[in-house]
């Protein structure tokens, strides 16, 4: 179960004063059971307040075989990104914002994982938890639609998000200001990497099916999302961004609903869904790394960079 990790981790960040602080206070209980919590404060950039600071939060749940460990045969890494643009839009809107189930699920990914390391239930490869926390950014339009802005580009979100021992990641983001996926509860994307969009991974579709006992529910991203976020293209969210930072697999967990509800909506942050995210989340990392779930087929990835060109450049400009 995760709702309880799910329901703590809300109630940490309905705040307008909440940091990046509040989580590393959180997990202290877990820190002599090989959990990390690093804290970077950076200014805002414009168009927002560059007087105003985001905390962006990495959290390392290490593995008993983990890179981490410096063991000559490390297990694999996950990583586990909150995407979101802000979890408030002050003075615009009073509380809480949907846009903050990324950093929601994320951190009760962290908070569910700490726990069983400290119950005695150890992961072999690390969990990396990354996202940010920021509480007032203003609001945007996305077709029609209000989104939240953002305190800092897309590229420094990356920066600080995406780190170099990620094997694969998940990337959680809020994703109910649209019309092209409408289910409440989350949904999974195709597998995004250097360029190319891949088959659905039959592993990842599996442990859905099996965590929320229902049939899958998967959602189509085109060649735009998996490019940066500023090049002027149509993108369905940032949901994808992490592609953009990494050469490893990325693979889209959409919070999502049956209504169009916009990232600047309030009182819009379902415990249900989110809980069904981070077990299923929690899973990924329990299967990943032991090596018993795969993002993408290594055999079929060597014969298509073996027939077609290299696609990176859609990682660029």
């Amino acid at each position: 179960m995760a709702l309880q990790q799910t329901l703590i981790v809300y109630e940490a960040l309905d705040s307008a004063t909440v940091n990046g602080q509040t989580i590393k206070t959180m997990f202290e209980p877990y820190i002599d059971y090989g959990v990390a919590v690093e804290v970077t404060t950076i200014h805002d950039e414009p168009p927002e307040n560059p007087n105003h600071t985001t905390d962006f939060v990495t959290i390392r749940v290490s593995g008993t075989r983990g890179k981490h460990s410096g063991t000559s045969d490390p297990a694999p890494t996950l990583g586990v990104i909150g995407r979101n643009g802000a979890i408030g839009a002050r003075p615009y809107r009073i509380g809480m914002v949907s846009d903050a189930d990324g950093p929601i699920a994320s951190i009760a990914v962290a908070l569910k994982l700490a726990q069983m390391k400290k119950n005695g239930d150890h992961l072999p490869g690390d969990v990396v938890v990354t996202t940010h926390i920021s509480t007032d950014v203003s609001i945007t339009d996305h077709g029609g639609i209000p989104f939240m802005g953002m305190p800092v580009s897309s590229a420094t979100m990356n920066k600080y998000e995406v780190t170099a021992d990620m094997d694969a990641i998940l990337s959680i983001d809020a994703s109910k200001g649209n019309r092209i996926v409408k289910h409440r509860g989350f949904a999974l994307s195709p597998t995004a990497m250097q360029g190319y969009i891949l088959r659905m991974a039959p592993d990842l579709v599996a442990i859905m099916e099996s965590t929320t006992g229902m049939p899958a529910v998967t959602f189509p991203i085109s060649q735009q999302d998996i490019t940066p976020y500023d090049n002027g293209l149509y993108h369905f969210n940032s949901i994808m961004q992490p592609h953009t930072a990494t050469d490893k697999p990325v693979v889209g967990v959409a919070i999502t609903a049956g209504s169009v509800v916009g990232g600047s909506d309030s009182s819009a942050n379902h415990e249900i869904d989110l809980a069904e995210a981070v077990r299923f989340s929690t899973e990924v990392a329990k299967r990943f790394t032991t090596d018993t779930c795969n993002f993408y087929d290594e055999a079929e990835w060597q014969k298509i960079r073996g027939m077609y060109p290299d696609l990176t450049a859609f990682q660029g400009y």
